[in-house]
């Protein structure tokens, strides 16, 4: 039972870190300034945080006996 969650989990957080990590890279917007590129990043990291600590747990628990 413990594997299963895990799994869910797991899979739930590496969903979500890719999917907010890809919508945090598409709201960042670059300027040229003195010939060098310069990026600003207008995205919100914390949903990033959030799945990245449920994919830890995830894995945690999947790995506990």
């Amino acid at each position: 039972m413990k594997q299963t969650i895990g799994s869910i989990l797991s899979i739930g957080g590496l969903i979500g870190v890719i999917y907010f990590g890809i919508q945090y890279m598409n709201e960042s917007e670059s300027f040229e300034l003195l010939g060098a590129d310069v990026a600003v990043s207008t995205g919100d990291w914390v949903p990033i945080l959030v799945s990245l600590i449920i994919l830890v747990v995830g894995v945690l628990v999947y790995r506990s006996e």
